[in-house]
């Protein structure tokens, strides 16, 4: 069914909004486990993991523009990419964290071929989802409504992804998570609200891949979404090296995520208001600047300082519902703004996730070969104050550095949108 404002009820932006679950339940793994992982259960040290994930996520990064060019070109509804992509991301799952017994350089090469599966079968299913609900409406409402459902539903996915490792281990989430995504991914192919697709799509020109760049605000706005991402991933990278070896409550690591990403989800709703008042890209300054002040402050506790961390975990998971929620929904406003809604989403998602991989590799290629330099090993007690300053200090340098770029950002036509809504809606009130 094509969707219009009237088909945008919340049935049916569950029905789309569902499928960001398991491929939740996909990235917290890839993001946050995979690492340790292969640390405690192959031969590899931190150096070669870090450069497995770096080379992986690099690739990854050039891999995602040239999807989104590819599909602005197909002409194709998003329903198929999606479709062709489940078996890919079943596949890459279960190679990835069921390697079989081998040698060092054959679990290298295993690790980077898993890898390489999975990053292009989600960047398909991902760009492809994104760009689904980015055509689904140009109203600065609905935006913000459409990625708030789908963020939120991936929040869910990574509480349960979580929660079924700490309990049930990789095994019981390999389970979980194909079962997640084959009832996600029918309910969203039979009954998700489908955009129409433009003919323009079908015929767009072979540069289109590089319309995004040429927009002044999309590389403003790319730039924030790097050192933004790159603020995140580093943390994301080191947390279970943190809470286990610095704070030595790694028995803690499940309950401690869990509740980090219950309060973002509880926070969307509020995320979701603050940007209908004050437009997108202030809510999402706002709430870097929350998380700067908030977790900032890991950097001074102790070993054993189980409520002080899951507080930092709780008030700086309020601020992580902006990052999820906003940044799609200012991203459709700026498609929109330039005339390209209905046409050009795969191309801007392709770099819009180009830029998410390349924040995970720069925070995984950096982050782990230097503290390995600096002396940490992980499950030793050498190297930990590196290891305290690059997961407290270093994100929050870059946050307020993301929050400097977004307010110099040229996003005043996005805001003149915002104005205009606000003004339309009083006066049919």
């Amino acid at each position: 069914m094509n969707a219009g404002a009237s088909a945008l009820t919340l049935p049916a932006l569950f029905s789309y909004g569902l499928f960001g679950l398991p491929l939740a339940m996909l990235a917290l793994p890839i993001y946050i486990y995979v690492a340790p992982f292969y640390a405690q259960r192959s031969s590899l040290d931190l150096a070669q993991i870090g450069a497995v994930l770096l080379a992986a996520r690099i690739a990854a990064a050039f891999i995602d523009p040239a999807l989104g060019a590819w599909m602005a070109r197909g002409g194709r509804s998003y329903a198929v990419y999606v479709g062709a992509a489940l078996p890919l991301l079943l596949l890459g799952f279960g190679a990835l964290f069921h390697p079989p017994a081998m040698q060092e350089a054959a679990t290298l090469v295993w690790f980077l071929a898993a890898l390489l599966l999975v990053y292009a079968a989600y960047g398909l299913a991902g760009i492809a989802h994104q760009s689904w609900g980015a055509a689904l409406s140009q109203a600065p409402t609905q935006r913000a409504r459409v990625a708030a459902v789908r963020e939120g539903c991936g929040l869910l996915g990574v509480i349960l992804a979580a929660g079924l490792t700490s309990v049930l281990g990789y095994d019981g989430l390999s389970l979980a998570f194909a079962a997640c995504l084959l009832a996600a991914g029918a309910l969203l192919l039979a009954r998700a609200p489908r955009p129409a697709l433009s003919a323009v799509t079908a015929a767009a020109s072979r540069g289109g891949w590089r319309l995004p760049l040429r927009q002044r605000a999309f590389r403003w706005l790319f730039a924030v979404l790097l050192v933004n991402g790159v603020a995140a991933a580093i943390p994301a990278t080191l947390f279970l090296f943190f809470a286990g070896d610095y704070l030595r409550l790694g028995h803690y690591a499940g309950p401690f995520l869990i509740v980090y990403f219950c309060a973002a989800a509880a926070s969307m709703p509020v995320w979701v208001a603050l940007a209908r008042r004050f437009g997108e890209a202030r809510a999402w300054g706002g709430a870097m600047l929350l998380a700067a002040s908030v977790f900032v402050w890991a950097y001074g506790l102790g070993a054993g300082a189980a409520w002080g961390f899951a507080a930092i975990c709780l008030l700086s998971g309020l601020a992580l519902g902006a990052d999820l929620a906003l940044p799609p929904a200012l991203l459709a406003g700026l498609i929109s703004a330039a005339g390209h809604a209905g046409r050009h989403e795969a191309a801007y998602f392709g770099w819009w996730n180009w830029g998410v991989q390349m924040s995970l590799a720069l925070a995984a290629g950096i982050a782990l070969p230097l503290l390995a330099w600096l002396g940490y090993v992980p499950g030793r007690s050498g190297g930990l104050p590196a290891l305290s300053a690059a997961y407290a200090l270093l994100p929050c340098i870059l946050k307020l550095l993301a929050a400097l770029l977004l307010w110099r950002a040229p996003l005043q036509h996005i805001y003149s949108e915002h104005s205009e809504h606000r003004e339309n809606h009083a006066c049919a009130s």
